[in-house]
């Protein structure tokens, strides 16, 4: 390869042959790609004996990997022919989950199933590591895989201070590193200062709005296109954040979430229970949409609107009403909401409209049974960095009386309105459910 097609902290990666290798990195840098290469150079050398494995946050991620190794195995296999080295071929076809190679070794992508993991040997590559439900475990079943030859790669943006992700770098740089693991570090500013807009400006069209930037603009561009400075600092800066201090924790929020492609939208034949945070100039006015199979609630559609009218925020409202399988609407009628929620209750009914002030009580009556959804898996929620920020910028502070209040960080888009707009949608179907439990047991009294 030419000398200048890898950056210097890529050229560091591909050359360190350690047996455990971390990286935590800023996102969208090209280490995927460059583990890629990586991967696909040790599998072009007659002397590969071992097969690799690659596991990321998903299957479909995983094959991304996949269609990047065939990639290089392209660019690889002209220059072994001409050198009279061994070739590498590819599987039949992009999508295909192995990459097989003449000296007889092969690339395989793993479901995220930690159990994939278990009688399989040779390298590991667990990309996205942080992102897996479980990665605690993903590690245990990955590492005896390589006791007799390989590596084990571990490349992630962080989730959080608690993740396993994290106790490993801390464990390595602070406790004596007895796993004898490599540690690498990639800020979005390491990489700017090692030539990275260059090469994103080379792959990008001339017309974009990053083709004049400079260093400095770019990042400033990436910091202030974030959802807060929290997941800036996370996504781009490699620093966890601190999920303590948040009252629904990230993990929770991740194993709630619908994969990335997956039609989270499709509405079929649950009933629907719709929560409205009322805004108008800077908080939002946001309508969450739950519908109810089983005793999951799933996410179909999240609307916000921001410096809208009330007439326009009603025509919303309304075209929601239409829909006859929406069972319950729960609004809040704090302060300006208070109009907005008594026109709603007049025009459709108290039975299908409930309008909720928001005191201290009143909102810990509907923070708790939410997060208590989400520590139980009984709610979907779209993989949004936008809404993830929203719904952990909530935090639970206690007074030195022992008060206890719920505190929502302010942000550009209001004050986590998305956090109560699904508390709301949240506690509507809880109150449907205990409604339906009165009704059956006063009907059983009766004919009993």
């Amino acid at each position: 390869m030419r000398e200048d097609f890898f950056l210097p902290y890529q050229k560091k990666w591909i050359l360190d042959n350690s047996k455990i290798k971390i990286m935590e990195k800023s996102r969208q840098i090209g280490m995927s790609w460059t583990a890629a290469y990586s991967l696909v150079r040790e599998h072009s050398k007659t002397s590969a004996k071992l097969d690799s494995w690659v596991s990321s946050r998903d299957e479909l991620q995983a094959r991304l990997f996949i269609a990047d190794c065939k990639k290089f195995a392209e660019i690889l296999d002209i220059a072994a022919f001409e050198i009279g080295a061994a070739r590498s071929f590819c599987g039949d076809d992009a999508g295909a989950k192995t990459l097989l190679f003449k000296n007889g070794t092969s690339i395989n992508s793993l479901s995220s199933n930690p159990d994939a993991q278990a009688g399989k040997r040779g390298t590991r590559i667990l990309d996205e590591f942080a992102l897996h439900p479980d990665p605690r475990r993903l590690y245990s079943i990955a590492y005896p895989g390589i006791t007799w030859g390989g590596r084990l790669e571990i490349i992630s943006t962080h989730r959080g201070k608690e993740n396993f992700f994290n106790k490993l770098l801390e464990e390595a740089r602070f406790g004596a590193n007895p796993k004898k693991i490599s540690v690498h570090r990639v800020t979005l500013q390491d990489a700017l200062e090692q030539g990275f807009l260059e090469k994103l400006k080379a792959a990008s069209s001339p017309e974009s709005e990053i083709a004049q930037m400079d260093e400095a603009e770019y990042f400033d561009y990436v910091k202030n296109s974030c959802a807060d400075h929290e997941s800036f600092m996370q996504e781009y800066m490699c620093e966890p954040f601190d999920d303590n201090s948040s009252f629904l924790k990230y993990d929770f929020l991740l194993k709630c979430a619908y994969d990335e492609g997956e039609d989270w939208s499709s509405v079929s034949s649950g009933v629907l229970f719709l929560g409205v945070d009322v805004g108008r100039c800077k908080d939002l006015t946001v309508f969450w949409l739950l519908e109810k199979l089983g005793d999951t609630l799933y996410t179909r559609d999240v609307k916000s609107m921001q410096d809208a009218s009330f007439a326009e925020q009603e025509s919303v409202l309304y075209s929601y009403m239409q829909n006859p399988a929406l069972r319950r609407v729960c609004i809040d009628k704090t302060g300006i909401g208070r109009q907005f929620a008594e026109r709603a209750e007049e025009r459709f009914g108290f039975s299908r409209v409930e309008g909720i002030s928001f005191t201290a009580a009143v909102k810990e009556e509907l923070a708790y049974p939410l997060r208590a959804a989400f520590e139980s898996s009984k709610i979907r929620i779209p993989n949004s960095a936008e809404i993830f920020a929203d719904l952990r910028g909530v935090k639970r502070k206690t007074s030195l009386l022992g008060g206890v209040r719920f505190v929502a960080e302010s942000s550009a888009d209001g004050h986590s309105d998305r956090f109560w707009a699904l508390a709301l949608a949240n506690f509507g179907s809880k109150e449907a459910d205990a409604k339906v439990e009165l009704i059956a047991k006063k009907t059983n009294e009766f004919v009993w």
